[in-house]
């Protein structure tokens, strides 16, 4: 057993009454996703998460994993809970019966998701990355290799990869220099690629990489790109795992936490692999898998902020020391209001994430499988709109949300012992995976809302806007939430229209402003979330709902977001207006300590 409990009730309450399953389950091909069904799979994957993975975590933890002649070995604890992760047809869960799997809802696979994540965050890597390689080969892919690796990828016997990164790239992928030479029908591809998750392991009996590389006449930078797939283990017949192909582990990289994860260096030489897409559309096709990789990285912001706050949690409510205003004696440090201010936090924040993630996952939904056309394109514009969010403002805030549960440990906090301190460590990494801050922030301004003249953000804050009504009839309990969602909505709105108006006349100005801008979003989205779930609470209380308890929390926890949380937007909003002119007026030199 694990000391992670997931929060079933906030992820149906989420999936119920903020996403809107009754919206999902009527798309075609979701209709048996009931609210009964859903709940029984909540419950299902909880056990999952607490029984069989979450107790890996810490093991990985210690152990790692290490490269023997070429072959990385994981802990045989990873490998067990691998096989019933697999047994229980979880990798399928929200993937195509076609190629078999159970075809449920995005949004439904978002909450399964989240308990693996918080289960075991170096774990679940591998099921990410092999979730987005399936999507690249079910949208790219000709017949032929959708039916050669989507069923056992789908079934969890394979594993699948993105291997972008090279020594001399980084993030500039125009530097990628790995090459695809034609041999027949394949090509044979040569090259070293780094910082590759979950490149190789023992737990399947193949891995599947998706590789970005150059063919012999491909023009320099990333229209050169193309995007192959190159199995760890060549192909038989008979469709199973067979001979080494060229692919060997070179290392794997010693890292400041998800030790369990092994992170590759990979030598691809002269090594079979098949074309997905078109020649030169590497990246394009590449994005397919990276953009849903950066929905489950901004996911996993959600999930170890969970984790950490439910350790911080027993800690707080066990921990007896000091006394407090209106008791006698000492009392558990949760009676303190600075603890209680860092627990509501960490509370209140993570559940404004993960209505933000789970809304998304509905958007996606949507944007696949509603019958108008018309109507599936404003929920995909939706979803690129959000992305950079998701992933931005989540794993941000979980770097705040980690450091504050270990800080409610005090002291013992900081020995490793009592596994606070890798919940930090684990989430360190989130900001860098598939792309920094940074990027998601140039992301937002540049092609999200410069590109349109902010039509697509605006009708996003017209429809926030919506809301204030029924917040101001609500009354007073919520009556700082709505006063803090039409601030928040007012400032938001300033923010873009000055990027808008700044933006042409000064080339600096998106990227100076830019984190502040999407902080500022997902500061402000969260909160809208924030406060729909507060109005919904107070009129089931009004009704005299069972689980009055429940809605009780959920009424205080959007006042404490709107009081406590929705502030940072201002400071966020003052920082979009003092422009780039400071930040770009330091000569090279004065960067230097004196």
């Amino acid at each position: 057993m694990s000391d992670y409990r997931a929060p079933v009730k906030d992820m149906r309450f989420v999936i119920n009454e903020l996403a809107g399953l009754a919206r999902i389950n009527v798309l075609p091909g979701f209709e048996e996703a009931t609210p009964d069904l859903v709940d029984a799979v909540l419950e299902e994957a909880s056990q999952l998460a607490a029984e069989v993975i979450g107790p890996t975590n810490a093991i990985g933890d210690s152990q790692g994993c290490e490269v023997k002649d070429g072959q990385v070995y994981v802990p045989e604890e990873f490998k067990a809970a691998y096989r019933q992760y697999m047994e229980g047809g979880w990798p399928g869960i929200a993937m195509d019966p076609e190629y078999g799997g159970q075809g449920l809802p995005a949004l439904v696979g978002t909450a399964v998701e989240e308990m693996l994540q918080s289960a075991n965050l170096a774990w679940s890597l591998g099921p990410l990355l092999t979730e987005g390689a399936i999507h690249a080969i079910e949208l790219h892919g000709t017949t032929e290799l959708k039916d050669r690796f989507l069923e056992p990828m789908i079934s969890g016997q394979w594993t699948g990869t993105m291997n972008l990164t090279e020594p001399q790239a980084g993030s500039n992928l125009a530097a990628i220099r790995t090459q695809a030479i034609p041999k027949g029908d394949s090509y044979r591809i040569t090259g070293q690629k780094i910082f590759i998750t979950w490149g190789d392991h023992n737990m399947t009996d193949n891995v599947i990489h998706l590789v970005l590389a150059r063919t012999p006449d491909a023009p320099a930078g990333v229209k050169g790109l193309s995007l192959f797939v190159v199995p760890k283990m060549q192909i038989n017949t008979d469709g199973g795992a067979g001979e080494r192909n060229g692919v060997t582990t070179v290392s794997v990289e010693h890292k400041l936490g998800i030790h369990g994860s092994p992170t590759c260096v990979l030598d691809f030489d002269n090594a079979e692999g098949s074309l997905v897409g078109e020649i030169g559309a590497g990246l394009t096709n590449m994005f397919t898998m990276m953009n849903r990789a950066r929905l489950s990285v901004g996911l996993e912001g959600v999930a170890i902020t969970e984790r950490a706050y439910q350790q911080a949690l027993a800690y707080a409510l066990e921990r007896v020391q000091g006394g407090a205003p209106g008791h006698d004696g000492d009392v558990a440090i949760i009676q303190h209001p600075d603890v209680r201010r860092m627990l509501l936090t960490m509370k209140a924040t993570n559940e404004a994430m993960r209505a933000l993630a789970y809304l998304n996952a509905a958007h996606i939904d949507l944007a696949e499988h509603a019958t108008d056309e018309s109507e599936r394109a404003l929920h995909q514009a939706r979803v690129d709109l959000l992305t950079p969010v998701v992933k931005g403002w989540l794993t941000e805030n979980s770097q705040a949300l980690t450091s504050l549960g270990l800080q409610v440990h005090g002291g013992s906090g900081y020995i490793e012992e009592t596994g606070a301190a890798q919940h930090y460590r684990d989430a360190r990494i989130l900001t860098i995976y598939e792309g920094t801050t940074g990027i998601q922030a140039a992301d937002l301004v540049g092609r999200k809302i410069l590109r349109d003249g902010g039509a697509t953000f605006s009708a996003l804050l017209d429809e926030m806007a919506e809301l204030d009504a029924a917040l101001a009839a609500a009354g007073e309990e919520l009556a700082t939430v709505h006063d803090a969602h039409v601030a928040g909505v007012a400032g938001l709105r300033e923010s873009v229209k000055w990027l808008l108006e700044n933006a042409g006349s000064d080339a600096n100005a998106p990227g100076s402003v830019s984190y502040h801008l999407l902080m500022q979003t997902g500061t402000v989205v969260g909160g809208w979330h924030m406060a729909r779930a507060g109005l919904i609470a107070k009129q089931k209380l009004d009704e005299g709902a069972a689980d009055a308890d429940f809605y009780r929390s959920k009424l205080l926890t959007a006042r404490f977001y709107a009081e406590q949380v929705m502030p940072v937007a201002y400071s966020h909003a003052r920082s979009v207006r003092a422009g780039a002119d400071t930040i770009m007026a330091f000569s090279l030199d004065q960067f230097a300590s004196e």
